[in-house]
């Protein structure tokens, strides 16, 4: 009952939604998600089960890959469908100069985020704040956009999939491709395909998922290389003390007792290792 299950989201429930329901219907103890996708947004949705729910940090710093939809010509207040229109404009670009455009995002820059986010501002979400009229802005953040592929453009709509970093909002994305076009966009649509090492291939409908499907912690991780550390540094890995002259290029490893018990995710840095996250 400790692990990590696949679930393809579907169009039109909260993250949370499926984690209650999740909860409920294995009958565990804490299930959290590791990473939310808004109500309008499907495909892959990570959630940890007891004691993986600590590793939600590992997943919030992974790399993400989504199938985006761009509307070009209108521009909404939330940046996506959902929102209300802001302009609308008839100008529309050609094909190339939006392949153009949308290449010009690959690599790493500073993003604002949209007003309707989870983003606090006093301890509370910006969305609420948007909700009643007070678009409150947030410094612009660092992202880093590796690729952007399978692009298509077809009655002024825009799909690709693009592979980014960790705080990168898609509808931001749409929304400043809109305004170097001088057009306006919004999201149209939005679907995870990755998650880290995880993929939808293996996720299933919230329907069709069983105790059975969950994914052991072990088995989450075995993308990683794995290191075996002595019983007398075992405690002090637990205790978060570093451990010198580990011989092992920089990198996140899987880390094994010497009596082949997983113990964590580690990390090493100049031949010394720390725990990122126990078991």
């Amino acid at each position: 009952m400790d692990g990590f299950i696949l679930v393809d989201k579907q169009k039109g429930v909260s993250s949370n939604f499926v984690v209650q329901d999740i909860k409920k219907k294995i009958k565990a103890k804490k299930v959290g998600h590791m990473g939310t996708l808004d109500p309008i947004a499907t495909g892959l949705l990570v959630l940890g089960v007891n004691r993986a729910t600590k590793f939600s940090n590992h997943f919030l710093e992974s790399d993400k890959s989504y199938d985006v939809e761009i509307s070009l010509g209108v521009s909404t207040d939330t940046d996506d469908s959902s929102g209300n229109i802001i302009y609308e404009s008839t100008d529309y670009p050609s094909k190339t100069l939006v392949k153009k455009e949308l290449d010009s995002f690959k690599g790493e820059s500073l993003q604002v985020p949209p007003f309707f986010s989870a983003l606090k501002h006093k301890g509370q979400p910006l969305y609420k704040y948007a909700r009643n009229g007070e678009f409150i802005s947030k410094p612009a953040r660092k992202i880093l956009i590796t690729n952007i592929e399978n692009f298509y453009f077809k009655n002024n709509i825009c799909s690709f999939r693009i592979k980014c970093s960790k705080g990168t909002y898609i509808r931001s994305i749409a929304r400043d491709l809109g305004e170097r076009l001088g057009c306006g966009a919004h999201m149209k649509s939005l679907k995870r395909i990755s998650q880290g090492s995880f993929f939808i291939s293996k996720a299933k409908n919230i329907n069709e998922i069983y105790l059975e499907d969950i994914i052991s912690i072990e088995e989450a991780f075995k993308n990683l290389d794995m290191i075996t550390i002595h019983s007398k540094d075992q405690k002090k890995f637990i205790n978060g003390v570093t451990i010198c002259e580990v011989g092992k290029k920089d990198n996140i490893y899987r880390v094994f007792s010497n009596n082949n018990t997983f113990i964590g995710i580690g990390e090493i840095k100049e031949n010394t290792l720390k725990h990122k996250q126990l078991v």
